[in-house]
């Protein structure tokens, strides 16, 4: 019998080949109607037999194009109205902006087949792309995603490129950055050191400078890379004093996961990351026998490697057919440089010459990059392309337009539209000028996405964060969130939990509600309020944000009140007499010296004290220290003491470290902090399921010998899984708390 049906598509559907999907399978089951782009998603009215279109929806639901995400589809009945063919009408005008914005994806196998076919006429064409595949966020103004709101506008499609963009059944059908050699963008090469400036040869050019032991950088997706041999160990370390980079490790392009087999133990979940179409960079074992620079990495037994996700990628990677170095072009604490100008301002002095393209990047991002447990949970550091912008459906709504403006280190936004939660990609810390205003174009771009004009503002407690200081200056009502709650309710809002929970929120920093340095905590609470119930006991940061780099000063604290206590004093006159002086007056009279319970600040006089280690480089150096000498095989652990306060007493441990060889030592301390969790979970009475948020469950060993335990206690446990456990999900949290309470 014939009938006729409407589907309403709401999700991640515009600008992935939805419409010709849809377009191909009414025609597979001979179905008549049409389907057109709208602010909600993609609308679809089909009519034919019965049978047929209960196919289609099977393979609408069940099998959309590589890149949608359905989040909801609407059907109903409709009168027949005898349509005599299947269309793709155009988009819909509305006043409304709710599409979804697509992250920027690697370059699909076609593509690739297509690039390398010398009779093609995209052979060799380094910005190949089509529907399934390429730049998404990275070139949009505004919704809808059509060309004319993109950085494409301004190249004009030539005949063969406006047949495939016109033809329903091409795979370039409406792919809004479609361009080949004759229509599209050009890339120049650019020698700083000789002024030469050309379009032929490019990346040939290029090449040659890298095989010569030059630093140079490469335009990609969302910003440039600095880009360089990662087996010439004089480059590496060159690029080391010219970055002023001393110890934070590099990530490095292989050109195929054979070459990445050649350097690293990669696990079948690392192997499917690396060739999935978000392709992050992912944190993988060195070899024993890897031949790569040391500079690369030093002090941790990881490497971050990624495949080749662009064309450019693939084509530098092929003609020099070697390991690279490609790390982010900026000035250390500065967002990625998106154009060719600011990397000659900022860069000049690092690089030697750049190939750039001529398509205006309009919002900047990094590599997302990830790591895996032994068991294969994904732990992300970094969200952002292939993966971000991501959106959320959330359970609780509000008729106001909500942003919420995260933290200060690692910062993001999130926008709630009245719909959906949209979380930006990482944006980073914001301690520079330069960083503060990439982060307020951020918030513009988003504003601009989607017509937004915030009603009411979510941001972190600390006054002082540039986040905070931003909405005080925006005249809106704004909603303050503790930070360490905030991670626990990203966690909670990523798992659907509505109910009470014990949360574990363990960083580096975050102002408490004592006004102490919180980043120990033990919640119970559920999307609406909390309550402490342990902590880790305050020591004190002698000479405040000082001690953050300067570890060796948080041992000092901790150690002092124990002078007395073997080994200690030794210790202590390890330090200068000038600074032992200054750090006694700091510690004695309180001066400069706010109370801190936070975890990371352990894992740092953990390092201080084992391996001597006076200053950190970049956050999470002393963890991935520590992780690499941690011995599976030491079981012991250090003994753990609650006080009267319900505070979790720790000096013990480090006077014991002082006794302990270095790997002894590290081992024994990851032991005892997942024993502690699991001492607390039972005092809690293993009722309430446990969620854990903050940046040192980004810890690989630690989350590990956590589950290990957990995983033999009956209790349900939830760590981040699809967002980052770091300040980046700070945001989501927030809005998670002020959708609960409106």
């Amino acid at each position: 019998m014939k009938t006729a049906k409407t589907y309403e598509i709401e999700g991640r559907v515009q600008g992935v080949g939805f419409r010709p999907f849809v377009f191909k399978i009414a025609c597979k089951y001979l179905l008549k109607g049409f389907v057109y782009n709208r602010s909600m998603g993609v609308y679809a009215e089909v009519e034919g037999e019965e049978e047929e279109i209960k196919k289609f929806e099977h393979e609408l639901q069940n099998d959309p194009p590589p890149l949608a995400r359905i989040d909801k589809i609407i059907v109903n009945s409709a009168p027949l109205k005898n349509f005599t063919d299947f269309k793709i009408l155009k988009s819909e005008i509305s006043p409304f902006k709710n599409t979804l914005i697509s992250p920027d994806m690697s370059l699909c196998d076609e593509c690739l087949e297509e690039m390398r076919d010398k009779n093609n006429r995209r052979f060799n064409y380094p910005l190949i792309n089509c529907t399934n595949c390429g730049p998404r966020y990275s070139i949009i103004k505004t919704v809808p995603y059509d060309r004319i709101n993109t950085s494409m506008s301004v190249f004009e499609m030539c005949e063969e490129c406006r047949a495939e963009y016109e033809d329903p059944r091409n795979r370039r059908y409406h792919a809004q950055p479609i361009s080949c050699p004759k229509c599209g963008p050009k890339i120049t090469f650019v020698d700083l050191e000789n002024g030469v400036k050309t379009d032929i040869e490019a990346l040939e050019k290029l090449a040659e400078a890298i095989k010569s032991g030059k630093i140079a950088a490469l335009k990609g997706m969302g910003g440039f890379h600095i880009i360089c041999d990662a087996q010439n160990s004089a480059t590496v370390k060159l690029l080391r004093e010219k970055k002023r980079r001393p110890s934070k490790p590099f990530a490095i392009l292989m050109s195929s996961i054979e070459m990445a087999k050649k350097y690293c133990d990669i696990t079948s979940f690392e192997k499917k990351a690396l060739l999935s179409r978000e392709s992050p960079i992912v944190l993988v074992r060195k070899r024993e026998d890897c031949t790569l620079s040391s500079d690369i990495a030093p002090h941790t037994d990881k490497l971050g490697i990624f495949l080749s996700y662009t064309g450019l990628l693939v084509r530098i990677a092929e003609l020099l057919d070697r390991p690279l170095i490609a790390t982010s072009a900026n000035i250390s604490g500065e967002p990625i440089i998106t154009d060719g100008k600011e990397l000659e301002n900022k860069l000049k002095d690092i690089i030697s010459s750049y190939v750039d393209f001529d398509r205006e990047i309009i919002n900047f991002s990094d590599d997302s990059v990830v790591q895996f447990t032994d068991k294969g949970m994904p732990i992300f550091l970094r969200l952002s392309r292939g993966i971000a912008p991501n959106s959320f459906l959330p359970r609780q709504n509000s008729s106001k337009k909500i942003l919420s403006l995260g933290a200060h280190q690692k910062s993001s936004i999130a926008i709630y539209d009245g719909k959906n939660v949209i979380l930006s990609p990482y944006i980073g810390d914001l301690d520079s000028v330069s960083s503060v205003e990439a982060y307020e174009k951020v918030i513009e771009n988003f504003k601009r996405f989607y017509d937004f004009r915030p009603e009411l503002l979510v941001c972190d407690i600390h006054p002082n964060y540039a986040s905070s200081m931003w909405a005080r200056r925006q005249n809106l009502p704004i909603v303050s969130v503790q930070h360490h709650y905030a991670h626990i309710l990203a966690v909670m809002f990523e798992h659907g939990i509505d109910e009470e929970v014990l949360g574990i929120a363990w960083d580096g920093t975050g102002l408490g509600d004592d006004r102490s340095v919180w980043g120990g905590e033990f919640f119970v609470c559920d999307m609406k309020s909390y309550r402490r119930v342990f902590t880790f006991a305050p020591f004190k940061l002698l000479g405040g944000e000082k001690s953050v780099k300067n570890i060796k000063r948080i041992a000092f604290s901790i150690l002092y009140g124990h002078k007395n206590q073997e080994g200690v004093a030794k210790y202590l006159d390890s330090f200068s007499k000038d600074e032992r002086y200054l750090l006694e007056q700091s510690y004695e009279k309180d001066i400069n010296a706010s109370l801190c319970h936070s975890v990371g600040r352990l894992f740092d006089a953990t390092a201080a004290i084992i391996l001597g280690l006076e200053n950190t480089t970049y956050d999470g150096e002393s963890g991935l220290m520590l992780e690499a000498l941690y011995d599976k095989n030491i079981k012991e652990r250090y003994e753990i003491v609650i006080n009267e306060k319900r505070e979790i007493e720790y000096a013990n441990w480090f006077i014991g470290m002082l006794q302990d060889e270095p790997r002894v030592a590290a081992s024994k301390f990851i032991n005892t902090l997942s024993a502690l969790i699991v001492h607390i979970v039972r005092k809690q009475g293993k009722k309430r399921k446990v969620v854990f948020g903050g940046g040192v469950f980004q810890n690989r060993t630690l989350v590990e010998k956590t589950v290990e335990l957990l995983e033999g206690e009956r209790v349900e446990f939830f760590f981040a899984r699809t967002i980052s456990s770091n300040d980046s999900s700070i945001a989501l949290g927030q809005m998670a708390y002020v959708l609960n309470i409106l």
